[in-house]
C-alpha cells in the first residue's frame, strides 16, 4: 500500500507523539494501539454532547461541569492512572 506523505509543522509535544507510535515496531500489539489512540481521538474530539447543536457543543471551556465531558474526563484519568510507573 503506497502511503503519501503529509507536509505539516508540528510543535515538538506533537511530533514526540508522532515519532513515538512510529517508533512501535510492528505487532498486534502496535495494530491494537492504532486502532485505540484513532478512537481515543475521535472520542475526545466528538464526545457525544447531549447539548451538541449544528453550530457546535454549548460549552467551550476545559472546565465545563456537562455529565458527558465528566466521562471523557474520567476516561482520560482512568488511563493515565493505568499506565502510572512505580
Amino acid at each position: 500500500m503506497k502511503q503519501e506523505a503529509v507536509n505539516v509543522k508540528l510543535d515538538p509535544d506533537e511530533w514526540k507523539l508522532v515519532a513515538g507510535l512510529r517508533d512501535i515496531p510492528p505487532s498486534p500489539l502496535r495494530d491494537l494501539m492504532h486502532e485505540m489512540m484513532i478512537a481515543l481521538v475521535d472520542y475526545v474530539r466528538e464526545p457525544k454532547c447531549p447539548e451538541l447543536q449544528a453550530d457546535g457543543v454549548p460549552c467551550e471551556a476545559p472546565t465545563a461541569d456537562c455529565e458527558q465531558c465528566m466521562r471523557v474526563k474520567e476516561l482520560l484519568f482512568t488511563l493515565r492512572r493505568g499506565m502510572a510507573r512505580p
